[in-house]
């Protein structure tokens, strides 16, 4: 038996800013090949991204194991139902990432409220002063309409950050209860409502076969005029090309971390656009956030251990709701 049947399938990259104090008692594995070569003996294996699906040939290769402990949020893309049938259980660490995202996606809400893309385009551009001081009318969080879709783990956190400063705050969310809505203090609405009354709509739902697209040409004419779309989710939830077109009329404006190519390209079009801000999908790296996902991982391979109840475990049927 191995002393140590914790085995660590993360780069040593990504270890250095989840555990950065090491992880000496456990054996570590740097790519697919190590691997394979570590699976048999293993009892707890920690993921992070790029982890190959765990599919029978694999899982055979690892006969003691009953814990699969991710460092990121979504599993969807390696657990499959094999795992669930021999009993092995998976948790993971996305509520390490919720309150990071909700701060981006909070900072650029506030950003399209007071203009900030624009100035700051037209003052790197070398815009005359006059000229760069011309901008749509700029407005206040507090008392503002916030539209949030998707009332997910970052959604909360954003939504708690915004009402802290006073924003008034509805939600679509078709999982979403009366009774969840009130404890939120939000507004319970349809996504079409949401749309036509918010002055900044932020984006939170999942990655599932019904919000594909959830936002396109149909959705962005409903936003009102200088209104803003904020997106720190993913890209799947936008038809992109609808959005650049809409974006192009200067009609809203948009703050934007995640997109359909990934990087994306040095001469795509949203990067030349004065009334979008750009960030290259980075809402969630905060060494805290960090730290937060390697400390969950930690504390619950612990708990496994002592038999307490696991905090953030996946059951097949939440994979049906998950990004």
């Amino acid at each position: 038996m191995i002393d140590h049947p914790v085995l660590v399938s993360v780069s040593p990259a990504l270890r250095r800013q989840f555990f950065p104090a090491g992880l000496p008692a456990f054996r570590l594995v740097d790519d697919h090949t190590g691997l394979v070569a570590a699976l048999p003996g293993t009892e707890i294996l920690v993921t992070s991204w790029g982890q190959p699906r765990l599919t029978a040939e694999l899982l055979d290769l690892a006969p003691e194991l009953r814990l699969v402990a991710h460092t990121g949020a979504t599993v969807k893309f390696f657990v499959t139902d094999e795992l669930f049938d021999r009993g092995i259980r998976v948790t993971q660490a996305g509520q390490a990432m919720a309150p990071a995202v909700g701060e981006v996606a909070l900072a650029f809400t506030l950003a399209l409220l007071h203009q900030l893309p624009r100035f700051d385009h037209a003052m790197h551009a070398g815009t005359d002063w006059a000229e760069a001081s011309v901008a749509p009318a700029r407005h206040e969080i507090a008392g503002c309409p916030i539209g949030v879709v998707g009332a997910s783990r970052t959604g909360r956190a954003f939504i708690a950050m915004a009402r802290a400063l006073g924003a008034v705050v509805s939600v679509a969310d078709p999982l979403l209860t009366e009774a969840d809505a009130a404890a939120l203090g939000v507004r319970r609405t349809d996504l079409d409502t949401l749309l036509r009354e918010s002055r900044v709509v932020v984006l939170h739902a999942p990655v599932l076969p019904e919000t594909r697209h959830l936002i396109g040409a149909r959705e962005l004419a409903l936003m009102p005029d200088r209104a803003g779309l904020v997106n720190t989710a993913r890209s799947w939830l936008v038809d992109e090309k609808a959005l650049l077109a809409e974006l192009a009329t200067g009609r809203i404006d948009a703050a934007i971390d995640v997109y359909d190519a990934e990087p994306l390209p040095a001469d795509h079009p949203l990067r030349g656009l004065r009334n979008v801000l750009l960030t290259p999908h980075q809402a969630a790296g905060t060494l805290a956030g960090w730290r937060r996902q390697g400390d969950i991982v930690l504390a619950e391979i612990d708990r496994y251990r002592s038999g307490r109840p696991l905090e953030h475990e996946v059951t097949r049927a939440d994979l049906d709701h998950m990004g």
